[in-house]
């Protein structure tokens, strides 16, 4: 399957494109808010799915979904790969229910964030492994932010082979251009400003007690 959306976000609210085909269904569900809906099982392997966010000057945009994404495994072993690239001029704040890696998936996110100088992301990545009473599938993050097109953030992960990560259920990964004041281990200030939060726990809320620091929308 091959599905593409796309959003745009003006100032004062505005979507001015608002589009998507299943599983990536956009829909308004605030004045500055849009869930995504999946219309239909997956990712699978083999799937080819593509994110557009556009946020504009003065604009604000929180993005999630209603529903955890569960990677499926494909019959010959593809990879399932969802590609996500945002540019941002005002603020952004990415917070998807988690993707949750079913036995024998592969799956790769690649996401681009493109920043405008003063601009403002969150960006928060979870992966669960394994449905109840299985073992997880294998998943890849890519994460790359520019800021005024000099380099912010890079990140890749892969979620199987690491020890480090084995040993839990949950990971949570979350990157900002706030500064914050929180000490605690799993938080640390960027060299290029903001802040990244790199969370492992056994059940989201353990993990979510840590990002959900970082969270709170701007008033």
């Amino acid at each position: 399957m091959r599905a593409a959306a796309r959003v745009v976000a003006e100032e004062g609210g505005r979507l001015t494109v608002l589009k998507g085909e299943a599983p990536l269904l956009p829909r308004r569900t605030g004045p500055n808010e849009v869930h995504f809906v999946g219309g239909a099982a997956g990712p699978l392997g083999g799937d080819e799915l593509s994110i557009e966010l556009e946020v504009g000057p003065g604009a604000l945009l929180v993005v999630r979904t209603v529903a955890a994404s569960i990677a499926l495994p494909g019959r010959d072993g593809a990879w399932s790969r969802l590609s996500i690239h945002a540019s941002v001029a005002g603020t952004l704040l990415w917070l998807p229910e988690p993707t949750i890696a079913a036995a024998n998936c592969r799956h790769l996110t690649e996401s681009t964030v493109d920043l405008a100088g003063d601009a403002t992301l969150v960006w928060r990545e979870e992966v669960v492994r394994g449905r109840h009473g299985e073992q997880g599938g294998e998943v890849r993050l890519s994460t790359a932010v520019r800021r005024a097109g000099r380099p912010f953030h890079r990140s890749d992960v892969t979620l199987e082979d690491n020890p480090a990560v084995m040993q839990h259920r949950v990971y949570a990964g979350l990157v900002t251009t706030r500064t914050v004041d929180h000490k605690l281990p799993e938080i640390m200030p960027l060299a290029a400003g903001g802040t990244l939060v790199t969370a492992l726990g056994d059940d989201l809320a353990a993990t979510r007690a840590i990002t959900d620091l970082l969270v709170t929308a701007p008033q």
